[in-house]
């Protein structure tokens, strides 16, 4: 259900809408030079630039539906899905879980905000 929306990938509307992507400062693709993702609510001098409509999907849970993980930048720059949810699924507790992600996050030098929440249907 991951889709990343990260400048490099949504250049073309980006620069559509008056804007342009770059990697400086640092090695992060940054619209304008400034911000390192193409949706955002603040950034007022980037809201023409940007889109701020959240994309929706919507799946049924079933039996195979163990976990869902919602996590920021700070944790998926730094480990791939299937890593986060290993982790996750070894632990019982979500809040847990959820914490014990936010920590490797922060062992592996995320340079990101790290937000997690986990949920377990089972």
């Amino acid at each position: 259900m991951t889709i990343d929306h990260e400048p490099n990938t949504e250049r073309g509307s980006i620069e559509t809408r008056g804007g342009f992507v770059s990697n400086l400062p640092g090695d992060v693709p940054r619209v304008n030079g400034q911000l390192a993702v193409f949706r955002a609510f603040g950034d007022r001098s980037l809201k023409s630039h940007l889109r701020s409509d959240p994309d929706v999907q919507t799946t049924d849970i079933d039996v195979d539906i163990e976990i869902l993980i919602l996590a920021s930048d700070g944790i998926w720059k730094v480990m791939a899905n299937q890593e986060a949810v290993d982790i996750a699924k070894r632990m019982k507790d979500p809040h847990k879980a959820a914490k014990q992600l936010a920590a490797e996050a922060i062992k592996r030098n995320s340079k990101d905000d790290i937000s997690c929440v986990v949920v377990k249907f089972r």
